[in-house]
């Protein structure tokens, strides 16, 4: 048994035209409701499938759709490439992964070989990669998608969290907890959209005449939040408020808090992270947090990509801004 059937011996069988079993595969075309039921009947009974990349050649369309991506492990992360390759999925799209944590040149490489195989389009939901990728898409042709990146050139389309203003919501309810030893905790790795949490949270709170302790360690995940935990646990003038720059910090910094140090959560301390991923609702937490809307942006990015092409719109910048939900819990007094 030969392991390639072609569209002409599907159309012997079917006793229609090329032409006719091309149409029957093509969503929208002109083909009548007996002729798509023959083609589609010889088709399965001769074990047809349509050679996407083959067809990709000719209409200059694979359907491949580039996700650059770092962190994959984290809980966040796992969360938007699950709704964006639904969405991807749900138009038809192909999504091809491509793992940012390393930087010895194999993320450049990967992007190539997608770019050979005629990937129409990149979504980056990463801080991390450089600028530099974001140019070689663009220069390739792509249609490209940012999150939560601060690239200016024009083009893509840029979607980011209004993480100032979430970090000026957060103040005001520390605040109103009666907070007055502010802090924050950041990793090291100062993607725009931690800087931009961190930068808020300060300026909030200098607008008030409040100075806010910062402190950053390793990567943004619960271990660093345990060691900026015990830097800012052990100084003389402790915190009675910490906001971190997302989720997992803050269960780190919260379990350090409660278990090595013996401070009660949220009487003696009030902890606020961002992203609400799964953990922060355990009970073990129960972390007051900034929900992102996961569901809008991988809509708004798919939604994006499927628009039609227009040439005038190739110098434009396109941005969009979106709210994150203030998520209450038992975190904070007084939630």
């Amino acid at each position: 048994m030969k392991d390639f059937v072609s569209a002409q011996e599907v159309a012997e069988k079917a006793g229609v035209s090329r032409s006719a079993v091309s149409r029957a595969f093509t969503p929208g075309a002109s083909v009548s409701a007996k002729t798509r039921r023959r083609v589609m009947d010889a088709a399965e009974a001769l074990g047809y499938h349509v050679n996407h990349l083959a067809r990709g050649l000719m209409t200059n369309e694979s359907g491949i759709v580039c996700l650059i991506v770092s962190e994959l492990g984290t809980p966040f992360r796992s969360s938007l490439i699950r709704a964006i390759t639904q969405q991807l999925q749900n138009s038809g799209k192909i999504a091809m992964l491509i793992n940012t944590d390393r930087s010895d040149g194999s993320v450049d490489r990967a992007l190539r070989q997608a770019i050979h195989y005629r990937a129409d389009a990149s979504i980056i939901l990463s801080g991390l990669p450089d600028k530099s990728i974001t140019q070689l898409c663009l220069r390739n042709g792509q249609r490209l998608v940012l999150i939560n990146r601060d690239d200016d050139q024009p083009g893509p389309l840029r979607i980011n969290i209004d993480d100032r203003e979430a970090a000026s919501r957060i103040l005001t309810a520390f605040m109103r907890a009666g907070c007055q030893q502010l802090a924050f905790a950041n990793s090291e790795v100062g993607t725009p959209s931690l800087m931009a949490r961190e930068r808020g949270f300060v300026a909030a709170a200098a607008a008030l005449g409040i100075e806010v302790t910062v402190e950053r360690h390793g990567s943004t995940g619960y271990e660093a939040g345990k060691v900026v935990a015990q830097r800012l646990l052990t100084r003389t003038k402790r915190p009675d408020a910490i906001f971190c720059a997302n989720d997992l910090l803050a269960c780190g910094v919260m379990d350090a808090a409660r278990h090595q140090f013996k401070i009660s959560v949220p009487d003696q301390l009030c902890i606020a992270g961002f992203d609400d991923i799964e953990q922060a609702s355990w009970s073990s937490y129960e972390l007051t947090t900034f929900a992102q809307p996961v569901e809008t942006v991988a809509r708004e990015a798919v939604a994006f990509l499927a628009s039609p092409a227009l040439q005038e719109d190739a110098g434009e910048v396109r941005s969009l801004k979106l709210h994150a939900e203030l998520v209450w819990r038992g975190s904070i007094r007084g939630g």
